[in-house]
């Protein structure tokens, strides 16, 4: 005997739910990504120097000279988007703890050097405190993106997830998202109308 009750239908509060922690680590690591990057873009260091003739100037680096690893950090916590977003399992536990210790990696490079005071004349010191701040900011918000991936990775959609086991049917709520989920099953959706 077959039971008569109707599938549920989905309920888009719930689907946004399941999908929420993975836009806070997606959101995570972007704007951590985007702090790191703008930290190398930044003076981050200024000294006098001898130049000959001229004699002693203020020579300046931004973050990108001063510290190498801004930019390929950023680069990785980018990369780390498009890998929460594509694996599940143990690879995203995997991603997660790479992207924590990369974190920990681009907050280090911010204290590590960071002073409030000795600047040569002339230096831009609110520029260089505002690069080592926001370059913390950004490996903290990169740890803090690839912890909670390590925590809720199986929470956590990923791509393709609904094409990877099949399961028990469910009825789409709009008649158009009925059309495509019959051609994604390979069955025509013209028939029978």
């Amino acid at each position: 005997m077959s039971d008569p009750t109707p599938d549920p239908e989905p309920d888009p509060a719930s689907d946004r739910a399941d999908k929420r922690p993975l836009w806070i680590v997606v959101a995570a690591l972007a704007l951590g990504a985007a702090a790191l990057w703008g930290a190398s873009r930044l003076t981050w260091l200024a000294e006098p120097r001898a130049a000959g003739v001229r004699g002693t100037v203020l020579h300046t680096e931004d973050g990108a000279q001063a510290a190498v690893a801004l930019v390929p950090l950023a680069v990785l916590a980018l990369a780390g988007v498009a890998g929460m977003v594509a694996t599940g399992g143990w690879p995203r536990r995997l991603l997660g703890a790479v992207l924590v210790l990369a974190g920990l990696a681009a907050a280090w490079i911010a204290v590590d050097g960071a002073r409030t005071s000795g600047y040569p004349a002339g230096a831009p010191v609110g520029e260089m405190l505002a690069a080592h701040g926001l370059a913390l900011v950004g490996g903290l918000l990169v740890a803090a993106g690839g912890a909670l991936g390590l925590r809720w990775a199986g929470r956590m959609p990923r791509l393709g997830a609904r094409y990877s086991a099949p399961g028990a049917k469910h009825r789409p709520a709009d008649s158009d998202a009925h059309l495509w989920e019959a051609l994604s099953d390979g069955e025509d959706p013209t028939i029978g109308r």
